[in-house]
This record gives structure tokens, C-alpha cells and sequence, in this order.
């Protein structure tokens, strides 16, 4: 089970450990590409929140940078 099947089960269960997850994988891709792809991967995990329905407001709640 992929770290987006487990988000999507517990989407529906505990939205904000969903949210910690999902901050802890952003965190780790940028930490593994040295923050080159930042942008996108912040694109991208918005998406996915969206589309897994735990999505945040752009200003909102986010992870600590």
C-alpha cells in the first residue's frame, strides 16, 4: 500500500492526520531533490489533498517553511 492509498483510507476517517501525512511526503521530496522542484511539488500535493478531499485554502494551514 502506497503512501496515496493510505492518505485516501484515512482521508475520510482523520483529515488532519491525512494533512500530516501529506506535509511529511511534500517535505521529504523536497528535502530528496534539494528544493528544485518546490513549486511543483507543492502544485501537486494540493492537488492530490483536493481530489483525495482534505484540500486547503491557498493562505491557509500549511506545513512550516
Amino acid at each position: 500500500m502506497g503512501i496515496l492509498d493510505k492518505m485516501k483510507s484515512m482521508a475520510g476517517k482523520d483529515k488532519d492526520k491525512s494533512r500530516k501525512m501529506s506535509d511529511a511526503a511534500e517535505r521529504q521530496v523536497n528535502q530528496r531533490t534539494g528544493g528544485k522542484y518546490e513549486k511543483q511539488v507543492d502544485s501537486a500535493q494540493q492537488q492530490a489533498e483536493g481530489k483525495l478531499g482534505f484540500g486547503r485554502e491557498q493562505g491557509g494551514e500549511g506545513p512550516e517553511r
